[in-house]
């Protein structure tokens, strides 16, 4: 027996499609409400959280690079590093972080030819290590000042 409801004034399509999901019987229509529940989004809200988790990805990009150049890396051996870590980035957020960094003074780079092909290997400096070190104390404190307001 299907339960009758009836929305209030101003409910959302989201609440009509979790209703539908209740009270449906039938396994395929459940999985099209929640196809279409999950496709009819608010798109200004994922773009917001898209955005917002995007900003909050770039404050991390240079201490995750920085953290993995302690010894001389060239730029695919150091996104390979990363992605098999779980950190995913691509050669066109990679590529100019190391030329600024390096422009910084926290990265040498030299060219190694012995290579099939020649290659720019980076690693971090004195100066860069300090900075490292700097960043990385401030990462946990930011952390815990996290932790404690999330909890």
């Amino acid at each position: 027996m299907e339960k009758q409801h009836t929305p209030s004034i101003g409910s959302s399509r989201h609440y009509n499609f979790i209703t539908i999901i209740v009270i449906s019987p039938y396994c395929s229509l459940t999985l099209l409400c929640i196809t279409l529940y999950n496709s009819s989004m608010n798109t200004k809200h994922t773009q917001a959280y898209e955005k917002i988790k995007q900003e909050m990805r770039r404050g991390t990009v240079i201490l995750a690079a920085l953290s993995q150049l302690s010894e001389a890396q060239y730029g695919y051996s150091l996104i390979q590093s990363l992605n098999e870590k779980g950190y995913e980035i691509g050669q066109d957020t990679l590529y100019p972080l190391l030329r600024r960094l390096e422009q910084q003074g926290l990265l040498d780079s030299e060219w190694r030819v012995e290579d099939p092909r020649p290659r720019r290997y980076y690693t971090l400096n004195a100066v860069g290590q300090e900075v490292l070190n700097l960043l990385i104390a401030d990462w946990k404190n930011q952390e815990n000042v996290l932790r404690s307001l999330l909890s």
